[in-house]
């Protein structure tokens, strides 16, 4: 007789990446220097939004800190055990860890969905209505947006982990993936699934698909906007305020939709698990230097940290 619950099994065991010591050898610089940018290159962006007052007062950058310090958790999530498997070569992860981790991982993804939101709408309010830009992102305003999106990310989570702990899994179960990845844990379940299939589309609904017709809708907005002024002025204009976040928007939302929004007959482990690999580190990684550290009030921000001053014009 199989285990009665989740709690009856004491660790999960990861297959994704290569078992021989030589590919490992060859794969764990390559992760850990990605990780580790990631890492410096997010929090320098936050660390410089928090000491620079030009900058903290600006509801772009305002939320630019809250998405780099998404970022930072969500490629925590996984790399932890990414590097351990591929230093050590130990698969093995507690049942707990594996629960946390994927708290950890939904959590953080949402967030970012729905700060990409946000600074949709800061987008939409900076071209379209700029009369009223600094009445309508009152530091109130901003809050608000900010703590109703962690508030939102970490009962997605919340929800989906419970439902997850629920489940009962065979004795050691093989997941074919880096880390718990949520799809996989539910091919291995014993026990009825229904209700966690229907939360993934509620979720997928409300935390991908909301957020991204808010992008969409805000910025059809913008280019209606834009289309009204003289060509060169309008698109100048956009490509100064906008070009950024949507550079991030295409990066991570690209791989989300066709990963989380499609059937489960057609759920492919190796497949996700490349696709999760490219969002969960690539995205994370580029975000600083495609946002803001190319970004000229950045750059200045640096210079003054450095304590040299203004940034040179045309720096």
């Amino acid at each position: 007789m199989g285990p009665r619950n989740g709690t009856s099994i004491s660790e999960f065991v990861l297959l994704g990446l290569a078992s021989c010591p030589a590919t490992r050898r060859l794969l764990f610089p390559l992760f850990l220097g990605t990780y580790l940018a990631t890492l410096l290159g997010n929090l320098l962006v936050a660390l410089l939004i928090r000491r620079d007052p030009r900058l903290h007062r600006a509801p772009m950058y305002f939320f630019l800190a809250h998405l780099s310090l998404a970022d930072v958790g969500f490629t925590s999530a996984a790399a932890p055990t990414t590097l351990g498997t591929l230093a050590f070569g130990s698969r093995a992860v507690p049942y707990a860890a594996c629960l946390a981790q994927n708290y950890i991982f939904i959590a953080f993804g949402v967030l970012e969905n729905f700060l990409l939101a946000v600074m949709a709408y800061d987008r939409y309010l900076a071209v379209c209505r700029p009369l009223r830009y600094t009445a309508v992102m009152s530091p109130g305003r901003r809050w608000g947006l900010v703590g109703a999106s962690w508030g939102l990310a970490l009962l997605h989570a919340l929800l989906h982990t419970l439902l997850l702990a629920c489940l009962p899994f065979a004795a050691r179960p093989r997941l074919r993936h880096f880390f718990c990845d949520l799809r996989q844990l539910l091919a291995l379940a014993s026990g009825d699934t229904w209700p966690n299939h229907a939360a993934i589309l509620a979720e997928g609904s409300l935390a991908v698909l909301g957020p991204l017709l808010l992008v969409a809708g805000s910025y059809g907005r913008v280019v209606a906007t834009l289309a009204r002024l003289p060509a060169a002025r309008g698109w100048r204009r956009a490509l100064s305020t906008c070009g950024a976040h949507l550079a991030t928007v295409a990066l991570f939302y690209g791989t989300v939709i066709g990963l989380f929004l499609r059937p489960a007959g057609s759920y492919a482990p190796w497949r996700d698990m490349v696709a999760t690999l490219l969002y969960s580190t690539v995205s994370p990684l580029l975000n600083p230097f495609i946002y803001s550290l190319r970004n000229q009030e950045m750059r200045g921000a640096l210079w003054r940290a450095l304590g040299r001053g203004p940034a040179p014009l045309g720096a």
